[in-house]
Formats: C-alpha cells, structure tokens, sequence
C-alpha cells in the first residue's frame, strides 16, 4: 500500500473511531440520567445533532450501546489489576499501589460503571454472558491479589473470595453517592478507601497462629 493510501485508511479509521466515541459518550450521558428504557435512539441523535442512521452507521443498535457502555467500566478496572499483575509477583506494598488506581478507575468511569450495576437486566443474553465473564475474570484476578499480596507480608487471608467481593462492593458502589462537589476530593477517598482495605487485609486477627 503506497503512503498516500496509507494516510488515507489511518486517517478513515481515527474519523470512524471519533464518531463512535461522540456517540458512545452521548449515549452514556442519557442512560446515566434517564436510565436505558427511558432513552431512545432519537435522544441520542439529537443530542448530538445528527440523524438516527448516524447512529446506526457508525456504532449500531441501543443494545450494541449498552454492552458497549458497560465493556468499558469493566475494562477499566481489569486493566488496573492487570497493570499491577505484571509487575510481578504482588508483595506487601502491591495493595497500597492497586488501590489508588483502582479507586481512580472507578471514578474515571463513574456512569459506565453506574450503568452496569443498573442496567444489567436489559442486556441480550449473549452481552450479559460476555460481561459475566469479565466480571469473573477480574474478580479471580483481585482473589490472587489479595492472597499473594498477603501471603507475601505475612497474613493470612481466611477467605480471599468473601474479601475480594467485600473490597471490590465498597469501591464500586461509590460511582452512586460520590460526587466531587462532596467534602471529599477524589484523592482523599482514594486514600480512605486505601487504608479502609490495609486494615481490612492486615487485622491482626487474619495473623498466623
């Protein structure tokens, strides 16, 4: 392919990439106020100020959004874990440099994630499935974190599964009642929620006998 050809795919695809983006942030704006069945095609189009096969061209269908809305949540956190997995082997210090990141995750993808919790029952069954499975991949990710992060210092954690899901519970749920007009700035609940979790993790009844 000649560059000039080159040029012109590279320059399609960063267009074609826009407009789903435009869209898809549309999209995430009024499923996060109105919710998914009160929002419809055409209030996505006029919010953005083009026509419903705008829409259809360049993302698809409201349920291509929904699932799509809601991959980004979860794949925001799942990067962080990952992003903290390959490091290498998780030590005492691994939790205290996850936390953080996750919790900005989190913050980062406040109304996809929100849309996640809220909206699952409306999801096709194939992109409910799909979701569940990401889900599960990065709450088995969080499982091994935690247990070789306290391993390595010392502790002995009696159930990583209750704790992982107790962990990821607390910070997920904060995309419903944080706002960052509230007393607490985004780093400061970052830095709560850390220490909330070291303690959690690190409580002297979870020590070897």
């Amino acid at each position: 392919m000649a560059d000039g050809q080159r040029t012109k795919s590279r320059l399609r695809a960063e267009v074609a990439a826009l407009k789903r983006k435009r869209t898809l942030d549309a999209a995430t704006d009024l499923f996060y106020e109105k919710g998914y069945t009160n929002t419809t095609l055409d209030d996505v189009a006029t919010l953005l100020g083009v026509t419903k096969p705008f829409i259809y061209t360049n993302f698809g269908s409201k349920p291509d959004l929904l699932v799509e809305i809601c991959r980004v949540g979860v794949g925001s956190a799942l990067d962080e874990v990952e992003r903290v997995l390959a490091l290498g082997e998780p030590d005492a210090d691994t939790l205290r440099r996850f936390i953080p990141r996750y919790v900005d995750a989190v913050l980062r993808r406040q109304k996809n994630i929100a849309i996640n919790i809220r909206e699952e029952k409306n999801l096709l069954p194939e992109h409910a499935a799909e979701l569940a499975e990401l889900r599960h991949s990065f709450m088995a990710r969080i499982e091994l974190l935690l247990t070789k992060a306290c391993a390595a210092a010392g502790h002995n954690l009696p159930d990583p599964n209750v704790t992982a899901f107790a962990i990821v519970g607390a910070i997920s749920w904060s995309t419903f009642w944080y706002s960052p007009q509230g007393r607490l700035s985004a780093q400061d609940l970052s830095e709560k929620m850390t220490e909330i979790v070291l303690n959690l993790v690190t409580h002297d009844r979870m020590a070897p006998r």
